[in-house]
């Protein structure tokens, strides 16, 4: 993997846990990259000082001065790990609204992958993705690297959901980043992949459940091996693009659902990262991400790599 070349890591205190910190060194390593370690102060520039100045006998300036640099010394810390490596590193303490701020930046200065643990992870499934972390995937332009705090080095496990369709130049070009990065992550980390593709008849549940649909049972089983096929077929096109997966590398057709088929999969798999992406409109600002992969997001308790497909606008500006 050789893709990232300008990383920005966000250095809140869920992402100075120790495996977390070494993922990003190895990654800056394993692509050449240079790293930008930043944390957010959620308040504007001179906020905390009108705060601190309500206090008694306190100088509200130089009590967010001395925040700012308490900051900068724990990045700085930080980054000796980076630069200990050989690793060109800076730091930065950002204020603002962090994941406007973050995407910012982003913008402004080329950062071609954001990383961070997950922030709700104490806090059970429903909030695994906090708010910010959430708002990074739904709005952040470039690939979005949310990860779990771990006992593993490595992650032994990875799943890469794709949704073929060779006749839709942008999906097609999104579902080939997706295998590109959960093929390159997978090799290096000698874990187990696992590609997924959901799928299921239009319509297909009211075809058979419906009363009122009248549509004989073997009609209705001859469209879905029809439409099976077809999936199938699309998949093994993308696949073709890829001859040297793997012996332990596995592919799987998961009839039903994808915002439920997939989370379902990767827990029962045991998958520790689920490389996929979040499929929304280009061009079109407010658009951000695809039902499907929200209801993903919302559902699985694993690390996410997530991608934006080709011309994706952020709202953020």
């Amino acid at each position: 993997m050789k893709r990232f070349k300008n990383i920005l890591m966000i250095c809140d205190e869920q992402s100075l846990d120790e495996e977390v910190v070494s993922r990003a060194v190895w990654l800056a390593k394993e692509n050449g990259a240079a790293v930008t370690l930043a944390d957010v102060i959620e308040a504007a520039p001179g906020e905390m000082a009108q705060l601190f100045g309500r206090l008694p006998g306190t100088r509200g300036h130089d009590l967010e001065h001395e925040v700012l640099v308490s900051m900068q010394r724990r990045l700085s810390a930080v980054g000796e790990r980076f630069r200990a490596e050989g690793i060109e590193t800076r730091e930065e303490v950002i204020q603002g609204i962090p994941f406007i701020e973050v995407i910012k930046r982003v913008l402004t200065h080329g950062h071609d992958l954001v990383m961070k643990a997950a922030a709700g992870e104490t806090e059970g499934r429903s909030v695994f993705f906090a708010s910010m972390d959430m708002h990074l995937l739904r709005k952040c332009p470039c690939p979005v690297w949310i990860m779990k705090k771990s006992d593993r080095p490595r992650y032994s496990r990875v799943l890469a959901a794709v949704d073929p369709d060779p006749g839709d130049r942008q999906r097609h070009a999104l579902n080939r980043l997706v295998l590109d990065l959960a093929t390159s992550l997978s090799a290096a980390d000698h874990s187990h992949l696992h590609i997924v593709n959901a799928w299921q008849l239009d319509a297909e549940d009211s075809l058979k459940h419906t009363a009122f649909a009248r549509v004989p049972k073997e009609t209705v089983e001859q469209l879905i091996e029809e439409e099976r096929q077809e999936c199938e077929a699309r998949l093994q096109t993308l696949l073709g693009a890829y001859p040297n997966l793997r012996a332990e590398d596995e592919v799987h057709m998961l009839h039903g659902r994808a915002s439920t088929a997939i989370p379902e999969f990767a827990e029962a798999e045991g998958v520790e990262l689920i490389v996929m992406g979040t499929v929304g409109r280009t061009g079109v600002r407010g658009f951000i991400i695809g039902n499907t992969a929200e209801a993903i997001l919302n559902q699985v308790k694993c690390a996410v790599l997530a991608v934006k497909p080709p011309g994706f606008e952020t709202p953020v500006r």
